[in-house]
C-alpha cells in the first residue's frame, strides 16, 4: 500500500503538471525528443541490419568468400583440394577457377578486366551469379569454346553487344623473361546485370577455355569456397590450405571486401552514439521539469511529510512523474520506429517515385533499393537505453524533493 502511495500520487502530480502551461510545454518536448531518438534510432539501425544482411546475402554470394590460390606453380590436385575442403565441417562447397587479369581495348584507351574461368556444374554451388545472367548464357560458359560473358556497364562502356568481338591482352613471357603482350580473342555470349562495381571489371568464360589458351593443362588457378557462415570464411580457408603441401596464397572476403562491412559497422556504431545523445538531451527536459515541478509542489510536499510520508516516498512521487514522459516518449517513439522500420523500403520506394530520382544507383551499389531488417534485440535495447536514461534523469530532483524542510516550506 505504502508503494503505491507514490504511484497514485505521482501520477495525480503528473496530470496537474499537465495543466501548467509552461512545465507542460517543456514535459511534453521531453517526451517528443524521446519518441523522435527512440523512432529513428530503430529505424536506422534495421537500416545497418539490411546492409549488412545484404552483403551477405547478395554481394557475399558472387564475390569469393575465401580462395586458394596456387603461389608459384599452378594447383593440379585440385580435385582432392576440393575432396579435403568437403570434408570440413562448415565448408558447404568449393569450385576451381582459372584467372586471367588483362586489358580489354575500347576507345581512347583500355579497360581493366578480371576473367575468372569457371567450370558452371561447380560454380553454381558456390556463387549465385548465374542467378544475374539469362539461361543461354550461362550454357554458354559450359562449352569450350571462347565466349565471354562481360557485366552489363561493362558492355555498355566498351559499346559492344552480344555477338560481337573482343580483344583481351594479357602478359606473356617471353624465353629471355620479357613481357610481352599476347592478345586472346574472345566472342561476347552475353552479360550479367549485378550492379556496382563488379560489373564493370569482371567477366567470365569457359574453365577449359582458359586452360587451353594459358596453357595448364588441368591445372587450375585456384580453388574457391562457400561457407555456411561467412564470418566463418577466415578460419576455415586456413584450415583447408595448412592441410597442402604447396605453397598457397589464402585469402577470404574480409581482406578483400572486408571494407564494406567495417564501413557499415562504423555507422551503426556512430549512429548510436548520435542518437542515445539525442534521448540523452531529451531526458535533460525531464530533469528541468522535475526541478520546476518541486519548486512548485513545495508545500505539497511539506504537508505529505507531516502526514507521515517518508523521503522515499516522497522520491518515488517523483520519480514515477518524471518516468510518465519517459514511458510515453519510449512507447510512442518505439511503435512508430518498428513501423516506420517494417515498411521503410516501401517508404524509400514511394520517395524516389515522387522525386524522380534514385536514393541508391545500382551502377554504384551493388543494390538498388534501400534495405531494412527489423531485430527485436535492437528494439529492446532502444527501449532499455531511453527508460534507463528516463530513471536517471528523475533522481536528483527526487532526491531534492525528499530534502524539503517541512516547517521552512510551510512558513514560507
Amino acid at each position: 500500500m505504502k508503494a503505491m502511495l507514490g504511484l497514485t500520487i505521482g501520477w495525480r502530480f503528473y496530470r496537474a503538471r499537465q495543466a501548467n502551461g509552461f512545465i507542460g510545454f517543456i514535459s511534453m518536448a521531453s517526451t517528443v525528443g524521446i519518441a523522435l531518438g527512440v523512432a529513428v534510432l530503430i529505424v536506422l539501425l534495421s537500416a545497418m541490419n539490411g546492409f549488412e544482411q545484404a552483403l551477405e546475402d547478395k554481394f557475399l554470394a558472387v564475390v569469393p568468400q575465401a580462395e586458394l590460390v596456387g603461389a608459384e606453380t599452378p594447383i593440379a590436385n585440385w580435385r582432392q583440394m576440393m575432396t579435403e575442403a568437403s570434408q570440413i565441417s562448415g565448408i558447404a562447397a568449393s569450385a576451381p577457377f582459372v584467372r586471367i587479369q588483362g586489358l580489354i581495348q575500347k576507345q581512347g584507351g583500355f579497360q581493366g578486366v578480371d576473367l575468372a574461368g569457371i567450370d558452371t556444374q561447380y560454380e553454381a554451388e558456390v556463387s549465385a551469379i548465374k542467378h544475374y545472367m539469362s539461361a543461354a548464357t550461362w550454357q554458354a560458359l559450359s562449352v569450350d569454346t571462347n565466349h565471354i560473358v562481360l557485366g552489363h556497364s561493362l558492355l555498355e562502356r566498351l559499346g559492344l553487344k552480344v555477338g560481337d568481338s573482343v580483344s583481351l591482352y594479357i602478359p606473356n613471357q617471353d624465353g629471355q623473361g620479357l613481357a610481352k603482350a599476347r592478345s586472346l580473342r574472345f566472342v561476347v555470349a552475353g552479360s550479367f546485370n549485378f550492379g556496382g562495381e563488379i560489373e564493370q571489371n569482371l567477366g567470365y568464360i569457359p574453365m577449359a577455355y582458359a586452360q587451353q589458351v594459358m596453357n595448364l593443362g588441368d591445372s587450375v588457378s585456384g580453388v574457391r569456397i562457400r561457407t555456411h557462415d561467412v564470418f566463418a570464411a577466415p578460419a576455415l580457408i586456413r584450415q583447408l590450405g595448412y592441410q597442402q603441401t604447396q605453397y598457397l596464397y589464402l585469402s577470404d572476403w574480409t581482406r578483400t571486401q572486408g571494407h564494406l562491412y567495417q564501413d557499415i559497422q562504423l555507422v551503426r556504431m556512430l549512429m548510436y552514439l548520435v542518437l542515445a545523445l539525442v534521448i540523452a538531451v531529451a531526458c535533460f527536459n525531464i530533469v528541468s521539469t522535475l526541478v520546476m515541478a518541486v519548486r512548485d509542489k513545495t508545500s505539497e510536499i511539506a504537508i505529505l511529510m507531516t502526514m507521515g510520508c517518508y523521503r522515499w516516498q516522497i522520491m518515488s512521487i517523483f520519480m514515477v512523474q518524471g518516468l510518465m514522459s519517459g514511458v510515453m516518449g519510449t512507447v510512442i517513439g518505439g511503435v512508430a520506429g518498428i513501423i516506420l522500420a517494417l515498411n521503410l523500403s516501401d517508404l524509400a520506394s514511394g520517395i524516389e517515385s515522387l522525386l524522380g530520382m534514385k536514393l541508391l544507383d545500382s551502377d554504384i551499389y551493388f543494390i538498388d533499393s534501400l534495405p531494412s531488417q527489423l531485430q527485436w534485440s535492437d528494439v529492446n535495447l532502444v527501449v532499455c537505453l531511453a527508460l534507463v536514461m528516463s530513471f536517471i534523469a528523475t533522481l536528483y530532483p527526487a532526491w531534492r524533493a525528499s530534502k524539503v524542510l517541512p516547517a521552512s516550506a510551510l512558513n514560507g
